[in-house]
């Protein structure tokens, strides 16, 4: 029996050096020439969830108890959880592996329809300022924190996952349509800064710095 191999909706034109096969997804540890940063990093293989339910303030995932405000965020043992509204929340798988998938019907798999990025290390809000107009140095939000609005005019979810002066690590997943052009977008506004693609080691790298 044939395994249907999963793709990511993006393709960086970089060469990798390191790479590893993971549930299907052929994941990219290290491209050459990374560099010191920042960095895009193309995690669309890591697994997300989206939940809701009418009472998600008394839902816990993974253990994690739910943010009690729209807007902030839970991150423990590799698992990012997001409080979207009152109803809803997203739930994304950072590192480590992959957890069993959530039972019940408030959980839907998301990971196959949507491009999931980061962008890591010095500069990163630079970058991102000439591409959104969402406020993500709001000295207000502490990290992590959840913003949702236009990003190189797509709709995603943005997570400010740490932040430090101008550099930092932020998150952000839209649906996997854009994932191309999106690429293409951050890279083009990144290329002053010295943005380079990078694999998954060094999102690992920049989370552990």
């Amino acid at each position: 029996m044939i395994e249907i191999q999963r793709r990511s909706p993006i393709t960086i034109w970089a060469s990798p050096v390191r790479i590893e096969s993971r549930d299907r997804w052929t994941v990219v540890l290290e491209y050459g020439n990374e560099g010191a940063g920042p960095w895009l990093v193309d995690l669309s293989h890591r697994p997300k969830w989206d939940l809701q339910d009418r009472d998600i303030s008394q839902v816990s995932s993974f253990g994690i108890p739910m943010p009690q405000r729209p807007g902030t965020c839970r991150l423990e043992n590799g698992i990012l959880l997001n409080r979207v509204n009152e109803t809803r929340a997203s739930v994304w798988c950072l590192k480590g592996e992959a957890p069993e998938a959530p039972e019940g019907s408030a959980y839907t798999d998301t990971t196959e329809a949507s491009a999931f990025l980061a962008l890591a290390g010095n500069n990163v809000f630079c970058i991102a300022e000439k591409l959104t107009s969402l406020d993500l140095a709001d000295p207000g939000k502490n990290p992590p924190f959840l913003l949702q609005g236009p990003f190189s005019h797509v709709p995603c979810q943005v997570v400010v996952l740490e932040r430090n002066g101008q550099g930092g690590i932020v998150l952000l997943t839209c649906a996997r349509g854009y994932g191309q052009d999106m690429v293409h977008s951050i890279l083009d506004a990144g290329e002053e800064f010295g943005l380079r693609p990078a694999g998954e080691d060094a999102l690992e790298k920049a989370m552990n710095s």
